[in-house]
């Protein structure tokens, strides 16, 4: 019986990635990485692309370039129709788009100023789904996608069942961090954690709309005390109770749909915008392939990497294809490289034993990397989105 639940969530988790955009907003905190990555006017950046949201950002610091890497070209076609809506529209219209998730009008500004911005694939994929994902009186882009699923039953448990919608506006509007964790405390989180929400935070279905791997789940359910369970309540409570929620975009999104013009991803801010339009954006390029394979292509080098939590993907059924990744990385670094990734688990455990091409010989990975544990823990206590079990930093010997 295991064998097959293993054999058919991994057939979920296939069927939701291979064919559906996932993220349609990145869910890594880019304050964070910006201040790990320490980013140069000489840096080479390349980026698991996501909703391309952290790939504008790390163009506003002014490297040299950003590669936006994604298996799922759906996934590139939101970061090309932001790059070619930067190029091509005002601000207000922009923020129409990306800031509100709604644009009446949108299939003719589509077709006379963006589409031809946009790669073959991405324009086979706007063409289908511009209207229904950004032209609806009842649905917000942010509502899409599967992450954006999960939002919209979020929203109907919020409004029709829990009903406690004016705490949670009155919650976002906070500006005092003592008021906010009283109205989650007092007035959110029992009615939140009901027997239902329990069962389907329990759910590997329920955690493949969010992106997350049974082997991920597996790992915070080993390595974490209570559980998954435990592990999301604790994780809210940091959020909700712990964090200023005043500039907390990522979860304002799934909350209510949009963002607001002061409380927004970077590359959503009006200076921003600008400096993007200015030719900021064109820093970006985006390349539909694996990570390995985007490497074995590329002819440069690359000094900062961010990996996301895909390596958690890997580590369980993909280890060969963890290995080959790693040497590809190994081949193509730069000097004073530096590599951030994420986990669902409390620790990588599995990173320190790949074995690895170096120096004419073989090696484990963990022998070659420097870790600063202190940064990335005190990163982590920051982080706004505060979903992922972990946060590494590593500096590649020389």
């Amino acid at each position: 019986m295991k064998r097959f639940n293993d054999w058919f969530n991994g057939k979920v988790f296939q069927m939701v990635h291979g064919h559906n955009l996932v993220y349609n907003t990145c869910w890594e905190d880019p304050r964070l990485d910006k201040t790990a990555l320490e980013l140069g006017p000489d840096d080479n950046l390349l980026v698991i692309t996501s909703a391309g949201c952290n790939a504008l950002s790390y163009a506003l610091s002014g490297l040299n370039h950003v590669y936006a890497v994604d298996m799922n070209y759906r996934q590139n076609a939101v970061l090309e129709l932001k790059i070619a809506g930067i190029k091509e529209l005002d601000y207000e219209t922009f923020f129409l788009l990306f800031g509100k998730g709604k644009c009446r009008g949108i299939k003719e500004i589509y077709k006379t100023k963006l589409r031809d911005q946009l790669s073959e694939s991405s324009r086979r994929f706007w063409d289908k789904k511009i209207v229904r994902y950004f032209d609806s009186r009842r649905k917000s882009f942010y509502f899409c996608g599967t992450t954006g699923a999960f939002a919209r039953g979020l929203n109907f448990f919020i409004d029709r069942i829990g009903r406690f919608r004016k705490p949670v506006n009155e919650l976002l509007e906070c500006t005092d961090l003592d008021r906010q964790r009283n109205i989650w405390e007092n007035q959110i989180r029992k009615r939140l954690w009901s027997w239902i929400v329990k069962f389907m935070v329990n759910r590997d279905s329920t955690l493949s709309l969010l992106g997350v791997p049974r082997a991920q789940r597996l790992q915070i359910e080993k390595t974490y005390p209570g559980g998954i369970i435990r592990f999301v309540q604790d994780c809210l409570d940091a959020v909700f109770g712990q964090l200023p929620i005043a500039d907390n975009y990522f979860w304002r999104a799934y909350a209510t749909g949009s963002y607001t013009k002061e409380c927004c991803p970077e590359y959503l801010e009006e200076k921003n915008f600008q400096l993007l339009k200015n030719g900021l954006a064109d820093r970006i390029s985006v390349h539909t392939n694996t990570v390995e394979g985007f490497l074995r292509e590329y002819q440069g080098t690359i000094s900062r990497f961010v990996l996301l939590d895909h390596m958690d993907w890997l580590s369980d059924r993909l280890y060969d294809a963890l290995v080959s990744e790693w040497d590809a990385i190994l081949q193509k670094k730069a000097p004073k490289t530096r590599i951030l990734w994420r986990s669902g688990g409390l620790s990588t455990d599995y990173i320190q034993t790949v074995p690895v091409q170096w120096k004419g010989g073989k090696t484990e990975l963990g022998k070659i990397l420097r870790m600063n544990e202190q940064l990335a823990h005190d990163l982590h206590q920051k982080d706004r989105v505060h979903t992922y079990g972990s946060f590494y930093i590593a500096d590649l010997e020389e």
